[in-house]
């Protein structure tokens, strides 16, 4: 059991995936199916949906909250997403999410050394307060 920090806080508990290398929620992801549609990533074609998302960051831009606040309302986003370095506009896009469609999608950021531990987990809980159970 771990504490991480909450940038949009959430329940949600699922297998893992982790991420190779940084990824972009608008123009690198496809909200519509949840699958990543980046050519360059690593994995490319792989579907986000159901899962915990591990990276260690986004690549991004102003956009992306969009782009994860439309896959949390059409059900294709992660269940949770656990990264290193926090991003702010992936926790803007979970809060309005939550806002508007009533879907929530937890958000935290954990230190390099937990994420390593994490990285090897096969499910994941994560709870309200940000604690995180293998």
């Amino acid at each position: 059991m771990m504490m991480a920090r909450v940038l949009h806080a959430g329940s949600a508990a699922g297998p893992v995936i982790v991420l190779d290398e940084p990824l972009s929620f608008w123009g690198a992801y496809n909200p519509r199916d949840g699958k990543i549609v980046d050519t360059h990533h690593p994995q490319s074609g792989l579907c986000l949906g159901g899962h915990i998302l591990l990276l260690p960051e986004t690549r991004g831009s102003g956009s992306a909250p969009g782009g994860i606040a439309e896959a949390i309302r059409l059900g294709t986003a992660p269940l949770g997403i656990l990264m290193i370095t926090p991003d702010i506009n992936i926790a803007i896009g979970a809060a309005v999410a939550a806002k508007l469609y009533g879907r929530s999608c937890p958000v935290l950021s954990v230190t390099a050394t937990d994420y390593d531990m994490l990285k090897l987990a096969t499910h994941i809980s994560i709870a309200n307060d940000g604690q995180i159970t293998i």
